[in-house]
C-alpha cells in the first residue's frame, strides 16, 4: 500500500511527505552532527516474536553478525572519538555469540555499552550467566515491558511472557539494577494502532504497579510502534494501516524535529552496512540518501565523525518519531506534545 495522497492524510495542511512537511514548516532537510552514538543491531535471532517488531525478529530468524565484522565494529569504535555510548540491539543481542567480545571491547574502549533487552532471554538455556555478566560490565539496560498489566504484554508477546518478565527485573533488582548505580530502564510500547500516552504519568502508573509487584526502575521510555515490518503488516490485517498513518502524519509536531535520535546516531547492521537508524536499516534505506549508491560498510570509513553533516534519509516511516510528544530509543522527545 502506497500512502502518498491518501485524501485522509491531508488534515492540518499535512501529507505523507515528511520532507514536504518539514519544508512547510520551515524546517531544514535532516543532517547529522558529529555522532556521539553508534547502534549495532547484531541480528535478527530472538527468543521471542512480538506483534510489534519492526524488525521482524524472531526464533527462525538466521542473520546473525559474525566475529569478523564484530572485530571490525569494535576497530572503528575504538578509533571514532566522538562515539560515546555502543547500543546493542537486535533480535535479542544476547544471543548472538559475539555478545560479550562486543560488550567487553566496547567497555574496554571506555565507552557506555547499552543491551536493549526483552528480559525472557535470561531465561534461555545456556544464558545463566547474563544477570551477573551485565553488573560486573555495568551495562546500561533498556528492557522491554510493554505494559504493566499481564494481559496487553501476553496478546503482544505472548504467553507467559509477563511472569518471565517479571522475574528476571526481579533478579536484575537483586544485583542492583534500578535499585542502586547501575540504570535500569523500562520500555513502553503501545498494544494496538495508537500513540503512546504521555511519558511521565504512565511511568508514575508503571511504578504504581509494578512497585506492588517488587519491582524498581530507573525510567519508563515511551516509544511508538513503527508502522514498517511486521507491525505494518499487522495493521494491514486489522485494516487499520491508513488510519494508523493519517494519526501519525495529523500529530505531526515540529517541535520534536531537533531531538530526533538520528542526528546523533550511527546504526550499523548484522552485516557491517551503515545506515541511519534502525527503522531505515529494516526498510533498507542507504545512509544519507544515497539514491542508487552502493551502502556504505563499517570497512568504508577509519571514524564515524566522518559522518557528520550527512544528509539523513528519511520517508512516511518518519513521522512515527515526531508525532506528539515524539518518539526515540530513549523514549518521548518532549514532556508535553
Amino acid at each position: 500500500m502506497t500512502v502518498a495522497g491518501n485524501p485522509r492524510f491531508a488534515g492540518g495542511g499535512l501529507n505523507a511527505d515528511f520532507a514536504a512537511t518539514l519544508t512547510r514548516h520551515g524546517l531544514a532537510a535532516l543532517r547529522r552532527a558529529t555522532p556521539s552514538t553508534m547502534q549495532v543491531n547484531v541480528g535478527k535471532h530472538c527468543n521471542q516474536a512480538c506483534h510489534h517488531c519492526h524488525v521482524d525478529a524472531g526464533p527462525a530468524r538466521s542473520e546473525r553478525m559474525n566475529r569478523r565484522t564484530a572485530d571490525r565494529v569494535l576497530e572503528l569504535l575504538a578509533s571514532s572519538p566522538a562515539i560515546r555510548t555502543l547500543d546493542l540491539t537486535g533480535g535479542a543481542p544476547e544471543l548472538n555469540p559475539n555478545f560479550r567480545v562486543l560488550v567487553e571491547g566496547g567497555r574496554r574502549a571506555g565507552r557506555e555499552v547499552t543491551v536493549r533487552c526483552n528480559l525472557t532471554v535470561m531465561f534461555e538455556t545456556g544464558m545463566e550467566w547474563l544477570g551477573e555478566f551485565y553488573r560486573e560490565q555495568r551495562v546500561i539496560l533498556v528492557c522491554s515491558l510493554p505494559c504493566y498489566s499481564a494481559a496487553n504484554v501476553e496478546r503482544q508477546r505472548g504467553r507467559g511472557v509477563f511472569e518471565k518478565s517479571i522475574a528476571a527485573l526481579k533478579n536484575l533488582n537483586a544485583l542492583g539494577y534500578g535499585t542502586g548505580s547501575l540504570e535500569l530502564d523500562l520500555v513502553y510500547n503501545p498494544v494496538g494502532a495508537s500513540l503512546p500516552p504521555p511519558q511521565a504519568a504512565l511511568e508514575a502508573d508503571y511504578r504504581r504497579e509494578l512497585g506492588g509487584l517488587g519491582v524498581r526502575f530507573n525510567r519508563l521510555l515511551t516509544i511508538a510502534n513503527m508502522p514498517i515490518a511486521r507491525f505494518a503488516h499487522q495493521l494491514e490485517q486489522w485494516n487499520k494501516y491508513a488510519d494508523y498513518m493519517g494519526l501519525l502524519v495529523n500529530h505531526f509536531n515540529p517541535g520534536t524535529v531537533e531531538g530526533l535520535m538520528c542526528r546523533a546516531l550511527v546504526s550499523i547492521g548484522w552485516d557491517g552496512r551503515l545506515y541511519d537508524c534502525d527503522f531505515n536499516q529494516m526498510l533498507e534505506l542507504p545512509l544519507g540518501a544515497r539514491g542508487g549508491k552502493p551502502t556504505p560498510t563499517i570497512w568504508d570509513f577509519d571514524d564515524l565523525g566522518a559522518l557528520a553533516d550527512e544528509r539523513i534519509a528519511t520517508g512516511a516511516h518518519c513521522f512515527g518519531c515526531t508525532a506528539g510528544a515524539g518518539s526515540s530509543c530513549g523514549g518521548a522527545l518532549l514532556t508535553q506534545p
